[in-house]
């Protein structure tokens, strides 16, 4: 009966290999969204010298918002890979936060940055209003809204169950 257990756990322990396939996607993923920033980048480039202020300012919080995109998607391929693959052998000091950032910490840190980019979108919905209708705009801000007080509440839970953590031991 042992050796069944011991089989099963087995199995179980190993299908968390399974989950490198998702993290080598979401890195083809961020290749490819590197290429359409690249892509931004010049238009840009190509662009600014006849856009007004407005303009500029839209584009480059567009980029922006690309480079927190894609920085999210690093921080959970690393993060998630850490905590839930394998640690990384040959990372000595590469990423100073390596190791450091729990699941729990992780979401905190994946809903601070889907409200920075949702804060993004919304001050580019504002700098072109005249393009939204007042319920758009409405909505837009209660979803903002809604990103921001789930953000609040995981960091609560989070800062709660690490002073649970730290009592328990």
């Amino acid at each position: 009966m042992k050796s069944i257990e011991h089989f099963i756990e087995s199995i179980i322990l190993a299908s968390r290999w399974l989950l490198v396939v998702f993290y080598l996607g979401l890195a083809v993923a961020l290749a490819i969204y590197a290429f359409s920033f690249a892509k931004k980048l010049v238009e840009f480039v190509s662009v600014v010298m006849v856009l007004e202020d407005t303009d500029t300012i839209l584009k480059m919080l567009g980029l922006i918002d690309a480079a927190l995109v894609a920085s999210l998607v690093v921080m959970v391929i690393i993060s998630g890979y850490e905590n839930f693959v394998s640690r990384f052998d040959n990372a000595d000091g590469e990423v100073h936060w390596l190791g450091k950032i729990d699941a729990g910490s992780l979401k905190v840190k994946v809903a601070s940055t889907i409200v920075a980019i949702s804060s993004i979108h919304l001050l580019q919905v504002f700098l072109n209003s005249a393009q939204y209708t007042s319920d758009q705009i409405m909505w837009l801000t209660i979803v903002h809204m809604a990103f921001v007080v789930s953000a609040i509440f995981l960091a609560v839970i989070d800062k709660v169950m690490s002073g649970t953590k730290k009592t328990d031991e």
